[in-house]
């Protein structure tokens, strides 16, 4: 289930030119369960009408502050809220944050709110890198709003350079992590994600059918929480998680170099990928022609990234992943142990809707204290929300 269902969220649109992309937010946000209010400037209403804004969302807009009402407007809306994303951002409505002004419904309505304030800057670059607004910024970061950084880009005043609204789907992730708990605050967490390539020639490989989807829903979802999230990623088709820090490797080697390099910054290390337990002891230089008797391809066992990790963890708390045809539960205990873990993830190859690929995920989870949790069936952010649970609850306990 998405953090956002069935929560309130106002979508606040002031009066810049990127003003259409809002309407492709309040989209977004219906289609991930949110019921969505839309409040605008009598500048925003230049760029967009409010009848686009109540025919997307099925309610009112609220722009005038004197429209007749049997409840204060900007107060019960403000009451209503679970979130608020203001998105586009002008210099004027930052400004008028900033130093706690209200003269009309928007800002009045923003004084009232209590929920978290998702605020999404765009204007022209000479604007937005304005001492007075910059300044304006950094105290909204001090009054706990969440800023999100506008993006490089073609701007309508025909500039390039900083200033465009982010896209609606990046906006929507970060009204996720709004609304989503902080329980990983201040911590570093690695997630290794998706399959190995072993090189037999200079284009063929040896790899797996795993996509990467689980690895990198607990990417995403960690950043929501609150960590800050090193992905080590094998060749996947998914694009890098917004806000996390991806490094992209190809062998196993490889990836077990790169959690090597970063594991000293890390706190949390979850191994969710797949990678390759063998690789061609020889690798051919150039192409094997299919015309030519190939030499038997001999295998060397790669190293165990986890096993290794697990020989130096020290304080951090370590998560593997056992994916396993038979003997679930005694095989993934067995690796548990032998690895030095505090939680592993087994999952049962072969089970309907779990596979390589879906989707969802089923799973069980097991712990140093021989409990088992039982993950039924879910979409794989839910699950990775599970896991992240435990690992939040094994940060609890080392903390008391």
């Amino acid at each position: 289930m998405s953090v956002l269902k069935g929560r309130a969220v106002v979508l606040v649109v002031t009066g810049g030119i990127a003003a259409y992309k809002a309407a492709e937010l309040a989209r977004l946000l219906i289609r991930d369960g949110a019921e969505v209010r839309v409040a605008m400037t009598e500048a925003g209403t230049r760029f967009v009408t409010p009848l686009t804004f109540e025919a997307l969302t099925g309610n009112p807009v609220a722009v005038d502050m004197w429209a007749p009402a049997i409840e204060i407007g900007h107060i019960s809306l403000a009451d209503w809220a679970d979130a608020v994303v203001i998105a586009p951002a002008t210099a004027n409505i930052i400004g008028k944050m900033a130093c706690g002004l209200a003269d009309d419904f928007v800002s009045t309505f923003l004084l009232a709110v209590r929920a978290p304030v998702v605020v999404c800057p765009a204007m022209n670059v000479n604007m937005f890198e304005n001492p007075a607004v910059q300044a304006n910024l950094a105290r909204l970061k001090e009054l706990g709003r969440r800023v999100v950084e506008p993006e490089t880009g073609y701007l309508a005043c025909g500039w390039e350079a900083k200033g465009r609204l982010p896209e609606p789907a990046l906006i929507l992730e970060e009204v996720r992590a709004a609304l989503s708990p902080h329980d990983l605050e201040g911590l570093s967490v690695m997630v290794t994600a998706g399959p190995t390539r072993e090189p037999w020639d200079s284009i063929r490989f040896l790899s797996n059918r795993s996509t990467g989807r689980m690895g990198y829903a607990l990417a995403r979802t960690a950043r929501r929480r609150g960590a800050r999230v090193i992905l080590i990623s094998g060749p996947v088709a998914s694009e890098p998680p917004f806000g996390v820090e991806t490094i992209p490797v190809e062998s196993t080697v490889d990836m077990l170099e790169a959690v090597k390099d970063n594991f000293g910054r890390i706190d949390i290390l979850v191994k969710a990928a797949a990678p390759g337990d063998f690789r061609p002891a020889n690798r051919v230089e150039g192409k094997v022609k299919k015309t030519e008797t190939p030499q038997p391809v001999e295998l060397a066992r790669n190293p165990d990234i986890l096993a290794e990790m697990g020989k130096n963890k020290g304080n951090r708390i370590l998560v593997g992943f056992a994916a396993e045809y038979v003997n679930l539960l005694e095989n993934a205990k067995g690796k548990l142990e032998s690895k030095n873990l505090d939680l592993i993830v087994a999952n049962q190859i072969g089970a309907p809707g779990a596979a390589f690929g879906a989707e969802t995920n089923q799973v069980s989870i097991l712990d140093r204290d021989g409990q088992v949790q039982q993950v039924p069936l879910q979409d794989k952010e839910e699950v990775a929300n599970v896991i992240w649970d435990r690992v939040s609850g094994l940060v609890g306990k080392r903390k008391a």
